[in-house]
């Protein structure tokens, strides 16, 4: 394993290693980083690229004028920090209640312009979502209803040379095999898969099966460790618990139950030549000391991820 800065290699496949700015973004009570602080601080830890959460607080298209692009993009080059991302955040299958208001065409618009921002920073990959079943409509008119959006997306993409990258979390084609079915039914050489472990681990799919199916499609996959915790409802009538789902609790890479570097070691020997990113996007537990939230517990998991990374066969 290869352990120079943010770049190592799984199998014969070097792969750099992007931190996702959600991590230092305080949704979820933890410390909180400008944009320009995010990328000091991924930068200082070692990372070879970062994935800009394009969204408040961090990069907003409301909030960055082509001054404020060309000032980040000189600021990302200066660190070295070669490979970005840009994650979007949509639901294509929004409020299908009122058929009169064009979400669909707000929400293409929005993606055409973070594929703009994109090449304003010299970042290769829109990652967006597809959307959550929605029982205003079916299944079928809402599967359709991404396909057609993710071709125009695609399309308008491609005149900036992006990629528009489509991750495995809303409801929508989180399984693995309709993943895949999606990225075909797209059929655009741009629209490309974001393949994480996290969902289909959760499912209980097979994760080699699952990686051995999806690498080829697969521009950029994002590391979460989590651990699952029980959880039961008291019931008095028969003095014993209900069990309930599990919490998905988030664990220092290296920990839990998603067996991460065999996903990565299957997803490479089946054509994955991408990116890989670390997130924290969610309460953490305190292995630092200093709080759950602060910046020291923030970055003690930002550095286990790197050390987890290069220990990879």
């Amino acid at each position: 394993m290869s352990s120079a800065r943010g770049r190592d290699t799984v199998g014969s496949v070097k792969l750099p290693a992007l931190l996702h700015s959600v991590s230092y973004a305080g949704f979820w009570g933890q410390a909180r980083l400008s944009l320009e602080d995010f990328v000091d601080k991924a930068a200082d830890l070692g990372y070879g690229g970062v994935m800009l959460t394009a969204k408040r607080p961090h990069l907003s298209i409301l909030d960055f004028d082509a001054a404020a692009r060309a000032r980040l993009r000189a600021h990302l080059e200066r660190r070295k920090l070669h490979h970005v991302v840009i994650a979007g955040y949509n639901n294509l299958t929004a409020d299908l209640e009122h058929a009169d208001i064009p979400h669909r065409e707000i929400q293409v618009h929005y993606i055409g312009e973070l594929a703009r921002l994109a090449r304003d920073l010299g970042a290769s990959i829109v990652r967006i979502f597809t959307g959550y079943e929605n029982p205003a409509s079916t299944y079928t008119a809402q599967w359709n209803l991404i396909v057609s959006a993710l071709q125009e997306c695609s399309r308008r993409a491609a005149e900036f040379d992006v990629i528009i990258g489509v991750q495995n979390h809303h409801d929508f084609a989180c399984g693995f095999e309709s993943h895949f079915d999606l990225i075909g039914a797209v059929g655009e050489p741009n629209c490309r898969a974001l393949f994480d472990a996290w969902s289909p681990a959760l499912h209980g799919a097979d994760l080699d099966a699952a990686a051995r199916l999806m690498g080829p499609v697969t521009a950029h996959t994002t590391v979460a460790c989590y651990d699952k915790r029980p959880r039961y409802s008291y019931d008095a009538q028969v003095i014993n618990y209900t069990p309930q789902s599990p919490y998905v609790q988030a664990v220092p890479a290296g920990e839990g139950f998603i067996d991460n570097a065999a996903f990565l070691a299957s997803l490479c020997a089946n054509g994955f030549t991408g990116s890989v990113g670390y997130e924290m996007c969610s309460p953490l537990l305190d292995r630092s000391g200093k709080g759950a939230g602060s910046i020291e517990n923030l970055d003690l998991y930002a550095r286990r991820f790197l050390e987890y990374f290069g220990s990879l066969p």
